[in-house]
């Protein structure tokens, strides 16, 4: 089977032809239609008996014009855009190549080629998309939306922080406020679990894409796809939603407006200008807002569900959890710190498998194979320094300033957390 492609025209002035073969219609009456002489009239009707549709096609349709430029000029003028004006309209674009290469063309010219060459887009492809309001949900903790919004809380009066804000959708109330230092995972996991034994455990929370609820390397291999805020809500079975613009959670976002201006100023009534400060404001303030700006739910069940006792182990679910290697001299290595499973038990056959390291907030540290913790120590890996080493009298000083710094950069190299891991507080190791 053949595919013709054919233009309206053309389709129109095959419809006419039919009706002239059938006699329905006569030559004077198909060269008004058409638009044609009588003598067109009858020569697309005889091409049309012997070819059929594919007669009635333009033969230059799909080659090259008889009256465009020479490729060479094309790519020449393409190759000094995208090398020396990759960023300029194309008025401008053709006015630099008139000017300073001696290249005369067309602005209209320039602009198609441009948009070919993926260097411009044309009008309807630079309209801003359209982001339509939607429904808000029905029930109370039916969607939660989250976010962090970096400001100058305290204006002049204490240090720039983040306050993160989790708001209902069916409501817009605000459901737990909570100032930090950054956005980091181990933050949200401590307001998270602030807002759980509050309120119970919503169906889902609505976030942008941050590094916190989602992996956002192209390059990631291995490993399930979730980060550590992600594998903790897939603990409690709740969904997290990853919008994919600002305006999808446009709620909170219209909040953060809202607070950046009226907490701001309550604040400052109040001479608040820390940290501790504001978040004991907090609760104060969330009251009036809500009473002000909060909407009744299309639905007045909440929907939140009950922390379950010995299933839903908060300290288990709201800690890092990092998988290693077990060497074959039961050792591993988790950040920059070398542990020694103690050699009894089980430990003794864990050689070459992996084992799940947790990491508490509060500084506890577990190594855990089969849902059991197993003994380990440290191994200290720092050289030591000679303390008792003899020295003259003049090179103490020199000595002793030497052996602070390198102990002040060892000390810095084994505290300096990854950037996966930013937030949480330093802490010594204990032996599990």
């Amino acid at each position: 089977m053949t595919v013709i492609s054919m233009s309206r025209t053309e389709i129109d002035r095959m419809s006419v032809l039919q009706d002239l073969a059938a006699s329905r219609i006569r030559v004077t009456e198909a060269a008004t239609l058409m638009s044609l002489g009588r003598r067109q009239v009858f020569r697309l009707a005889k091409a049309y008996a012997q070819r059929g549709a594919e007669a009635l096609v333009s033969r230059k349709r799909g080659r090259p014009s008889n009256h465009s430029y020479p490729a060479d000029l094309r790519d020449a003028a393409i190759g000094i855009i995208r090398e020396r004006y990759p960023d300029f309209g194309p008025t401008l674009a053709a006015e630099k190549l008139a000017e300073l290469h001696d290249i005369h063309l067309a602005r209209e010219t320039i602009r198609q080629w441009m948009i070919t060459a993926g260097l411009w887009k044309d009008r309807r492809a630079r309209l801003k998309a359209v982001h339509q309001p939607r429904y808000r949900r029905d029930c109370l903790g039916e969607l939660i939306q989250i976010d962090g919004s970096e400001h100058g809380w305290f204006e002049n009066r204490g240090p720039r922080c983040t306050l993160l804000v989790y708001i209902d959708d069916a409501t817009s109330r605000l459901m737990h406020l909570q100032f930090v230092e950054s956005e980091s995972t181990f933050d949200y996991f401590a307001a998270t679990r602030a807002y759980l034994e509050r309120y119970g455990k919503p169906v889902a929370f609505y976030s942008d894409k941050h590094g916190v609820f989602r992996v956002n390397r192209k390059d990631a291999i291995g490993g399930d796809g979730m980060t550590q805020f992600g594998r903790a809500l897939h603990a409690l079975n709740i969904d997290i939603i990853c919008a994919n613009s600002s305006q999808a959670k446009g709620r909170v976002e219209r909040a953060n407006g809202t607070l950046q201006d009226r907490l701001v100023k309550e604040m400052r009534l109040s001479g608040i200008d820390t940290i501790a400060a504001g978040n004991a404001f907090l609760p104060a303030f969330m009251e009036k807002y809500n009473a002000r700006f909060a909407k009744a739910p299309f639905d007045n069940r909440d929907v939140h569900r009950a922390l379950v006792d010995g299933h839903d182990d908060l300290d288990d679910v709201f800690a890092w959890k990092e998988e290693r290697t077990v060497s074959v001299n039961l050792t591993l290595q988790y950040d920059q710190v070398l542990f020694i499973l103690e050699p009894a038990g089980i430990a003794r056959s864990l050689a070459r498998k992996r084992v799940t390291v947790i990491d508490y907030p509060d500084g506890r540290l577990a190594i855990r194979y089969n849902g059991g913790d197993l003994p380990y120590r440290t191994f200290d890996k720092r050289p030591q320094v000679n303390q008792a080493a003899i020295v003259e009298n003049k090179r103490l000083g020199p000595i002793l300033a030497y052996i602070a710094e390198q102990q002040k950069k060892l000390d810095m190299s084994r505290s300096a957390k990854a950037p996966r891991r930013r937030g949480q507080k330093n802490h010594m190791f204990k032996v599990g």
